[in-house]
């Protein structure tokens, strides 16, 4: 029955998905990693971590890990947002989960190499939007000045989870762009397969005070669609062109 409601659902909003997109030189384009974290990624890494091996997340890792080895080969810039809580700061409705300093904090072993390549800046964010997470005390934002600095036209994102962390960054950045504080960028694109959510089953979620029922598949569409409406470009197919020089 599941299965059935949410395939009606999706015949009722269905996720237009733009064109493949052909990622080339010839437009600045930056790689936005959303919350790729053990906290988020890593089986039994924490509280928010899957408990399992989850086949949408572990795809979503593998796609995100070859999107960041094909940026830092051509040297193309990437934001790594990571989620970090003080452990004194909590983040309701959320139970403890990414305190500073520790693994579930840290990118996934894939990806950590990262946090040494000069084309990678990372940014500890505590709150589920990155967009907001970027801004400093003095009022500056991080991520805006990484727009500004490497001229960014259009921004390819990915991560978890597609309805919260990944579509609260989405629709700010759109915000953002849309007042004109993010010039020259046009596009925000969200990479459907690069993305996932967790699952969290109503029969579960009824013994768990205070949860939601959050069905993955069904999130996941939602915060597909929801990005889509905000005015993001959703595609699920993504080609270098090799004829290109590296910058």
């Amino acid at each position: 029955m599941a299965t059935v409601a949410i395939d009606l659902l999706k015949n009722e909003i269905p996720v237009e998905e733009d064109e493949p997109l052909l990622l080339s030189g010839d437009v600045n384009t930056g790689l936005v990693l959303v919350d790729i974290v053990n906290g988020f990624c890593t089986v039994g890494a924490g509280n928010l971590a899957p408990v399992a091996h989850d086949k949408q997340i572990s795809a979503m890792v593998d796609e995100s890990v070859k999107l960041a080895k094909m940026f830092c080969e051509k040297k193309w810039p990437i934001y790594a947002l990571c989620d970090s809580h003080h452990p004194d700061v909590p983040e309701p409705p959320h139970p403890p989960h990414c305190i500073t300093g520790t693994d579930e904090s840290k990118l996934v072993p894939a990806l950590q190499c990262l946090e040494n390549e000069p084309n990678v800046t990372v940014r500890c964010k505590d709150c589920n939007d990155g967009f907001v997470g970027s801004i400093e005390k003095d009022g500056s934002n991080v991520f805006v000045n990484w727009v500004k600095a490497n001229e960014i036209k259009s921004i390819l994102v990915v991560g978890i989870c597609t309805d919260i962390c990944v579509l609260d960054f989405v629709c700010s950045t759109l915000s953002a762009r849309n007042r004109g504080f993010l010039s020259p960028l046009k596009d925000v694109i969200v990479y459907s397969p690069g993305c996932a959510t967790f699952d969290l089953p109503v029969q579960i979620a009824r013994n768990i005070k205070g949860a939601l029922p959050h069905p993955q598949e069904l999130m996941h569409h939602v915060g597909l669609y929801m990005a889509k409406g905000r005015g993001a470009k959703v595609v699920s197919e993504i080609s270098f062109d090799t004829t290109t020089k590296e910058t």
